[in-house]
């Protein structure tokens, strides 16, 4: 979607452009299927054949009177109760009786969503073509066999400008994936090498020979650290808000957690880590869950629940490690489809419980179907309007050209009414913070006797500028120049190289049986709680919501530290075992590099494409009056 199909979507949803004397009917806007142009069209689908499909309302008053108030609200600090947002926003009983009479007038069966924000509709593909206006037909791309409209969906004049977008109507699965960085999935169990540093940089070949004797040379003529073993929640915490108030630990502020299933021995395993660590664990209530009825399968190779339980443990030990007395809730989805996280928003959004989420997954690009990309930021409008604010990872494949070909960022993230944070490469010793750069990564092994670039790009924290979310009034205001016109990303930055990641803690199944274990993991997954977990003492130190950040951090980003480059190393050895669990099967040694620059992101002086404005430090937990 360019910038002007954005500007088009705006259009349709505020009146503005709006013709004279329209016609019977209206496109839906950017409801023809993106991949048309590549699909085959395997022939017209049976007129018999299911079709399921969701139609978005518009907000009452308009996506702009929305987008206006969620602004007010939170340069104001007066926030509406989730009641109170329903009443105002809502699409009236009218506007919902007269889109269903459109659909039910087709054929479709039609089930009204919670607080009118969607309509379900259902019914056969012949009744779907007379009330959208399309052809569908069977189609195969990108190794999916999918039933698709043949161009845009229409709606009645009379209705669409109540007509956000429609989804459903292209069967292609959207999924999204947990922004972790693990050698190996939960499932299957996983041990890192004991070789390792406990503080950055405190052990390396000359005190700690390699246990099986292998020589390992210099790197540019300078003897490399062996990375940390994974910083634990005490050195997290007491590097990055050194200078804190004692009193500020979170207390009175409700962390909200989305992600895919649910691990079942997280309370447990959150628990032991913090205590096994030196931090307290959860008093009686502290943690909780908002749990779908049921938890299901997309497809094979699709979700994988194993997986999305380490993201979980990740995210949930993080925060309660930046804000150690902060509830947190947990908001699962049935399953990793997009619609399914949406879900936990809206459960987040209707509890009105929490006053900052972080969310640790995404996908792959900004290139998003309209249904997702309105659906998404109506729920992100809605939580700014009551004071809740959003945070996302920005990803964990650098400017995705590796990956999709061109750079890009990804979209939750590029959003421009979330927080995107990136994710830097930390050093942190007895003193603090010494030294920080941006994360992205070149993995070197041993050739001939010296390293050896043998991946040039393994992963890197996301970031650039968007082709298709237009740079928003903050950033421009900053004096941030986008080349595209677009979004910029990130916002800010904390650690997530997974070679400086946290140590965290998770019942496994390994070959002897279930049990818990650590290990190091990183990734932006590990930056965005790190940053929510902050800001809930910020939020506990205002006394008040917070709403959208964003402002707030471009207006005055000196609570950040400039990430540079400065005090670190140009990368750390890792020593892993060849089977990820024992030495039995022997070591693997690798260097990952820091600040790679085989990627269009740099740092620099002030904001840049890798790290924002920087790392949050004690300047970040100041109240807002």
């Amino acid at each position: 979607m360019s910038l002007i199909a954005v500007a088009a979507v705006v259009a349709a949803l505020t009146g503005a452009g709006a013709a004279t004397a329209a016609p019977a009917s209206k496109p839906i806007p950017n409801s023809s299927p993106g991949w048309l142009a590549h699909g085959k069209n395997l022939g017209v689908a049976a007129a018999s054949a299911p079709v399921s499909a969701r139609v978005y309302l518009a907000p009452n008053g308009g996506l702009a009177a929305l987008q206006a108030a969620a602004t007010a609200a939170s340069s104001s600090n007066q926030y509406l109760t989730p009641a109170q947002y329903h009443a105002k926003y809502d699409a009236t009983t009218a506007t919902v009786n007269a889109v269903s009479g459109w659909l039910t007038g087709a054929g479709l069966k039609v089930s009204v969503g919670a607080n009118h924000q969607y309509l379900d509709v259902s019914g056969s593909v012949s009744a779907a073509n007379k009330a959208f206006g399309v052809s569908i037909a069977k189609f195969s791309h990108d190794g999916e066999q999918v039933q698709a409209p043949t161009g845009h969906a229409s709606a009645p004049d009379g209705v669409a400008a109540s007509v956000i977008a429609v989804s459903g109507l292209d069967t292609t699965a959207t999924v999204v994936a947990p922004l972790t960085t693990k050698p190996s999935p939960p499932s299957a169990g996983f041990r890192n090498a004991p070789i390792c540093s406990t503080w950055y940089g405190d052990k390396n070949p000359n005190n700690l020979p390699t246990p099986d004797g292998t020589v390992l040379p210099k790197f540019n003529g300078k003897v490399l650290p062996y990375a940390p073993c994974g910083y634990t929640g005490p050195q997290l915490r007491n590097s990055y808000e050194a200078g804190a108030r004692k009193a500020l630990t979170g207390k009175g502020v409700t962390v909200a957690i989305t992600d895919a299933y649910a691990s079942p021995t997280i309370a447990s395993d959150a628990n032991r880590y913090a205590t096994d660590t030196g931090d307290k664990a959860f008093t009686p209530g502290q943690f909780s869950q908002s749990l779908p009825d049921s938890f299901t399968q997309v497809g094979p190779n699709k979700c994988d629940a194993s997986g999305w339980y380490g993201e979980e443990t990740l995210d949930v030990e993080a925060v309660h490690a930046m804000a150690p007395a902060a509830n947190i809730r947990y908001y699962a989805g049935k399953n990793c489809q997009d619609k399914n996280l949406l879900d936990t928003f809206t459960r987040i959004n209707n509890e009105g419980v929490a006053n900052i989420v972080t969310n640790s997954w995404g996908g792959a690009g900004d290139v998003v179907k309209t249904s997702l990309l309105q659906a998404f930021e109506l729920a992100f409008l809605q939580g700014a309007i009551q004071g809740i604010s959003y945070v996302f990872s920005s990803g964990d494949a650098g400017d995705e050209v590796a990956a999709l070909g061109s750079a890009q960022t990804d979209y939750p993230a590029s959003d421009p009414y979330v927080t995107a944070v990136g994710g830097t490469s930390t050093a942190i010793t007895q003193a603090g913070v010494t030294g920080e750069t941006g994360w992205q990564t070149t993995k070197y092994t041993i050739v001939n006797g010296a390293w050896s670039p043998t991946t040039p790009f393994l992963y890197g924290g996301g970031g650039g500028y968007s082709t298709n979310i237009p740079e928003p009034s903050y950033q421009v205001a900053a004096g941030i120049h986008s080349p595209t016109g677009g979004r910029a990303v990130p916002d800010v930055s904390m650690n997530g190289d997974p070679t400086t990641g946290m140590l965290v803690g998770q019942t496994q199944t390994f070959p002897e049986g279930v049990a818990y274990d650590t290990y190091r993991i990183g990734g932006t997954s590990l930056a965005s709680p790190l940053f929510a977990g902050m800001t809930a003492l910020k939020i506990q130190a205002s006394g008040h919501r917070l709403g959208l950040l964003n402002p707030l951090i471009y207006a005055n980003p000196s609570g950040f530290h400039d990430v540079t480059g400065a005090g670190i190393d140009a990368g750390n050895i890792r020593v892993d075992f060849v089977n990820g669990l024992d030495a039995s099967a022997g070591y693997t040694y690798s260097v990952r590099s820091f600040n790679t620059t085989n990627t269009t992101l740099k740092v620099g002086v002030g904001w840049d494409t890798e790290t924002g404005w920087g790392s949050a430090r004690v300047g970040w937990l100041a109240a807002v009056k």
